[in-house]
């Protein structure tokens, strides 16, 4: 790698789903596909390999506010125990579902600005 890249400027695109090189194409196709390239600036980003990276930190950060939320939800409104799971439930899905997609685009920048591809077998 000869260029420096800025960590800070490409988790911001990767979270605002741009790509992290030019910050004019759309990083993420779809929900969750990575394109091959950039349509813009055909940065290769599909070669940088998120794996189960944002997965994991989307359900870190779930597992964190899960807490809080039992208790204000409990505190708040009192509701029964089925009628607790089902809010929490519920919300805890939508909240994952939203946090997954910001989280993997930052993943993505950040492996982008380290130059962390998968170069193949």
């Amino acid at each position: 790698m000869t260029e420096q890249r800025d960590s800070r400027t490409a988790i911001g695109r990767g979270l605002m789903n741009k790509c992290p090189n030019c910050g004019k194409g759309k990083l993420l196709r779809g929900y969750l596909g990575v394109p091959v390239e950039c349509e813009v600036c055909h940065a290769p980003l599909g070669r940088y390999p998120a794996a189960d990276g944002p997965a994991f930190f989307t359900m870190t950060i779930m597992l964190l506010l899960l807490i809080p939320l039992l208790g204000f939800t409990w505190v708040l409104f009192r509701p029964s125990p089925m009628m607790l799971l089902v809010i929490t439930g519920l919300v805890t899905t939508i909240v994952t579902l939203i946090l997954l997609r910001f989280v993997k685009g930052a993943f993505i920048g950040y492996l982008w600005a380290k130059n962390e591809q998968d170069r193949g077998a």
